[in-house]
């Protein structure tokens, strides 16, 4: 894909691993057994702001997807070696969803480079087109982050996804940036929309299933 061409050392963000956070490996366990019960047409898959939609997003999810066969694939906390981990490790096996959303990065922004990101996100969806190569993979923007342009996690963010974008191949990876909903004309972003200024108010999860509502409806329809 992007950055066969470049020379990549290993570093943290595309070296799977699994987390000893209590409560983490229920989670993905349980995550496994209901993919294993087959039925999936929709994953979403990410970090806290995608377990959300079992918080703040419930009602808007309820709306949306409870109908359409659709999994959550979100771990509070997880960066994009803990998505690999999971993927590697029981979280997609034996299905073959339509679509799969992925937004995942913004907790590797204090640790990692955008260049280190982009190659954790770039890993992600090489994992999803191999083991999925019949999955088309809606790709979105890290969400911004932070009060203002000014803060520096979105400022690491929104050069990760100058990178991430170029994943987008026009036919099976569709990327797409719905974090302009989320922010006030001059950038700013409101405690309406993300409360501690990183997860999404139930406000925030209706701009995110409107944003990308017909590229769902799109793979869905199989159009």
């Amino acid at each position: 894909m992007l950055f066969r061409s470049e020379e990549k050392k290993l570093h943290s963000a595309i070296d799977p691993v699994s987390r000893d956070r209590a409560g983490w490996m229920g989670r993905h366990e349980k995550m496994n057994a209901r993919v294993k019960q087959a039925g999936v047409d929709l994953v979403f898959i990410g970090d806290s702001i995608t377990q959300g939609w079992e918080g703040n997003g419930k009602g808007v999810w309820n709306k949306y997807y409870a109908k359409r066969n659709a999994v959550n694939l979100g771990i509070g906390g997880d960066r994009t070696q803990h998505v690999l981990w999971r993927l590697d490790h029981g979280n997609i096996d034996g299905i073959s969803p339509k679509l799969a959303v992925v937004m995942i990065g913004t907790n590797n922004s204090g640790d990692n480079t955008p260049e280190e990101i982009a190659d954790g996100v770039e890993a992600i969806v090489e994992q999803l087109r191999s083991s999925l190569p019949e999955t088309k993979v809606l790709l979105l923007a890290i969400f911004p982050r932070g009060e203002n342009g000014q803060d520096e996690r979105r400022r690491v963010n929104r050069a990760a996804n100058e990178r991430i974008a170029k994943l987008d191949n026009g036919k099976m990876v569709k990327y797409l940036d719905i974090g302009q909903g989320f922010l006030e004309n001059d950038g700013t972003l409101t405690r309406e929309i993300m409360p501690d200024l990183l997860h999404l108010s139930e406000k925030g999860y209706t701009i995110w299933a409107d944003a990308i509502e017909s590229a769902v409806a799109k793979a869905l329809d199989n159009k």
